[in-house]
């Protein structure tokens, strides 16, 4: 025990570690916004004012030339009337490119209301419990409280004819029976929402037994470990 030190210095180096992550993540975020920004601003404009630049300027200036008959006026107004309408579209593009971050936002506001309707739906339809476990067909009535099992104490563990029921009131199985004694190797399988944390969850007190009888050992006889055992990073001595 008294390994309050050593957390604290482990968290400490965690927090560090998660501060040094945020400063590089707003760092890049910040370099990423400005080169967004000039791309938008500037980058168009003067992919805008190079297509201009072309006809008086490119390989075929001189045709061009011979058909204003170097009337610069023509040239101006060339240049006027096509900047006008090249420029704009060169923003246009900008703006569709940096468009990816709105797009981004609006997907997640969609998933979050559609979410809201959902749940609006089924209260207009009186449903007001939402299922914990899916593919659960039958329910039972968790607030009738003369339904209960019993919990013995003994030297093994052992169920009899309990069954395995949510909080929610969904019924996983309807009576399970088995018995683990002492050296005894168990493994239990199945696929998701079949109920084998459920189990482990009424043998620890943390579910309520709604029926059967449940014979297990005292407390301190007996250990459980979580789906995710907190294994922190150090030596065996830590």
């Amino acid at each position: 025990m008294k390994g309050h030190d050593w957390e604290d210095k482990k968290i400490k180096q965690t927090f560090n570690k998660l501060i040094d992550h945020s400063d590089e993540f707003m760092e890049k975020k910040m370099y990423m916004g400005v080169l967004d920004s000039i791309l938008s601003k500037y980058g168009t404009t003067m992919v805008g004012y190079s297509v201009l630049g072309i006809p008086v300027f490119g390989a075929q200036s001189e045709e061009y030339k011979k058909q204003i008959g170097e009337d610069k006026s023509k040239i101006t107004k060339d240049y006027i009337r096509n900047s006008s309408l090249l420029i704009n579209l060169s923003k246009a593009i900008g703006r569709i490119l940096v468009s990816y971050k709105d797009f981004q936002n609006l997907a997640g506001y969609t998933s979050l209301v559609s979410e809201l309707k959902q749940v609006i739906d089924d209260l207009d339809e009186g449903k007001y419990n939402r299922a914990l476990v899916k593919n659960a067909d039958k329910t039972f009535d968790i607030s009738d409280h003369t339904k209960r099992g019993e919990i013995i104490l003994s030297g093994n563990i052992k169920f009899e004819d309990v069954p395995i029921i949510s909080p929610n009131g969904d019924i996983l199985v309807e009576g399970i029976n088995f018995e683990v004694t002492k050296g005894m190797n168990l493994l239990i399988s199945g696929p998701n929402g079949c109920g084998k944390s459920s189990l482990f969850r009424i043998l620890g007190n943390l579910w309520p037994v709604f029926g059967g009888k449940v014979f297990k050992p005292e407390s301190d006889k007996i250990f459980y470990i979580p789906q995710r055992p907190y294994l922190p990073n150090g030596t065996l001595r830590d």
